[in-house]
């Protein structure tokens, strides 16, 4: 083992850089569970399923190969994100207590090789998606990786507190993505979709980093409560569980949405602002903040899980043009 000092020059900042222990080149002791752990398998689950929604809601019959290929592919791809997020972010990663035991700064992948798995799995599946599928939607996905691994990671998390609001836009393309490889097309539906996770994603990603405010803090990363502090925090949750409540009604007021992703949204909206209301009410109390984020993975579960469901049962209206 050596000792390698990957610091946090990128961006100038004047930390101190954590030094983080990695195997010598030449000698990799990683296993098919460190790769796999570099894809971020929970966030697959949760990508995949919304991607799964847009591809099943879109009009028409797919193919039953190019649909397991497209979801695939957006599955793929959204690990290969990951991956290379891993590897950017190896550093702050050795030193906040939630991360430290990832793959790289445990030392059981070395950077070289997590960067290259990462830049493997994205020209396979972008490449994959638009041979197999087409090339609307190998766009969008190749998109959503530069944005992720590019502009979020690599940009916006160390330099702004708003990164998670920008870079919300990667994690909300799925449904876009899974619409565009049944049709060849972009319309309104899904990209009301990808509103509803993109609003979800602040309240749902600043519930946890009230809980790990020293971590993002330790690691020098401008998350909110760290530069506004959490009674600001608290308050942006609320105003984005609000924002988002209403965008995800907008399926149903539209017509593209059937009786049973309403009951969801409306039942599920409510549950979600008396939370996001109980942590504006609970300063300090971060237990409740978890309490928040752990419900917020179950409110867009059973949202997608409706649209799904009204998609497979032909219980979803007809969908009309915008």
């Amino acid at each position: 083992m050596s000792d390698v000092s990957l610091g946090y020059g990128r961006d100038g900042a004047a930390e101190a850089a954590p030094v983080l222990s990695v195997p010598a080149l030449g000698a990799s002791v990683a296993t098919a569970g460190d790769f796999f752990a570099l894809l971020k398998p929970r966030v697959i689950s949760l990508v995949a399923f919304t991607g799964l929604a847009g591809l099943v809601a879109a009009p028409g019959a797919m193919n039953p190969i190019a649909a397991f290929t497209a979801l695939a592919c957006i599955a793929v791809g959204a690990g290969a994100s990951g991956a290379l997020n891993m590897w950017y972010d190896a550093d702050i990663d050795a030193v906040m207590a939630r991360t430290a035991s990832r793959p790289i700064p445990s030392g059981r992948v070395r950077p070289d090789e997590a960067l290259a798995f990462g830049l493997t799995l994205s020209a396979f599946s972008v490449g994959v998606m638009g041979v197999l599928v087409n090339w609307l939607s190998a766009a969008l996905l190749l998109f959503t990786i530069i944005f992720y691994a590019g502009v979020y990671t690599m940009w916006l998390k160390r330099r702004t507190p708003q990164n998670i609001v920008i870079g919300g836009l990667a994690g909300a393309m799925p449904p876009v993505i899974g619409w565009a490889a049944a049709t060849g097309t972009v319309d309104l539906y899904p990209v009301l979709l990808v509103a509803l996770i993109f609003l979800w994603t602040p309240p749902h990603f600043w519930a946890l980093a009230l809980y790990r405010s020293g971590d993002y803090a330790k690691a020098g990363v401008p998350m909110l409560p760290v530069t506004a502090g959490e009674a600001e925090t608290r308050r942006q949750i609320v105003l984005y569980a609000i924002a988002m409540v209403a965008c995800s009604l907008l399926p149903v007021a539209f017509g593209f949405a059937g009786a049973a992703y309403g009951a969801a949204a409306l039942i599920g909206g409510v549950l979600f602002l008396w939370l996001a209301a109980a942590v504006y009410r609970a300063p300090g109390r971060h237990k409740v903040a978890m309490r928040l984020f752990g419900f917020s993975i179950l409110y867009l579960f059973a949202l997608f899980a409706a649209v799904i469901a009204e998609a497979a049962l032909g219980l979803a209206p007809l969908m009309a043009a915008p």
